[in-house]
């Protein structure tokens, strides 16, 4: 559906929203980082852009105090209201006016907080050879369809390179390279729902 349009909350590479741009979308990526590839994007808090009349929103909220792999810390980020922050927020994203959304995240405590996902997601079922379970939650939009299911071929590789992500040395930028959006995950957001 060329025109559609589409807000990609709390993106900063660009990827899922350049993908909806191939395929004739009015997509824009918003985030309180500027954008790391030149295109429609709002430098700023996601709030401030909610009430446009979007056909979708693909959203990923901050994942650092809602994510199991980082229950040992649960306890103190519930002691300053952090997780409570992260959820609330996720929550807003969730409930909003929009008519279609896609929730990204990992597997975290929204699952008992609020509800299941819809669907969990690998990127070897889309042309990647790691695992990195994803979990959606949907509204209006079907779960994906996997385009290249690559698992077999993955499972013969080491687990510290099909688990590359999770293996990445201590840096500045591991937070962000473990947040990116694989590019077929992209690509299969976009030709699905739009």
């Amino acid at each position: 559906m060329s025109g559609l349009k589409v807000l990609v909350a709390c993106e900063y590479s660009g990827r899922v929203r350049d993908a909806f741009l191939r395929g004739g979308c009015d997509a824009m990526s918003c985030d309180l980082l500027p954008t790391d590839a030149t295109g429609p994007h709002y430098q700023g808090d996601v709030r401030d852009v909610l009430d446009y009349p979007w056909d979708l929103m693909i959203a990923h909220p901050p994942c650092t105090d809602l994510s199991v792999s980082g229950a040992a810390w649960f306890a103190k980020k519930r002691a300053v209201g952090a997780q409570q922050a992260s959820a609330s927020f996720f929550m807003l994203l969730a409930k909003s006016d929009i008519p279609c959304i896609a929730i990204e995240n990992p597997v975290c405590v929204m699952s008992s907080l609020w509800r299941k996902p819809d669907q969990v997601i690998q990127p070897w079922m889309f042309g990647h050879m790691e695992q990195k379970a994803t979990c959606l939650w949907l509204k209006g939009i079907p779960p994906l369809t996997p385009t290249n299911d690559v698992k077999e071929q993955m499972m013969q590789l080491p687990k510290n390179q099909r688990e590359r992500l999770h293996y990445l040395p201590p840096s500045e930028d591991r937070w962000k390279l473990r947040s990116e959006t694989y590019q077929g995950i992209a690509d299969a957001m976009a030709a699905q729902w739009s």
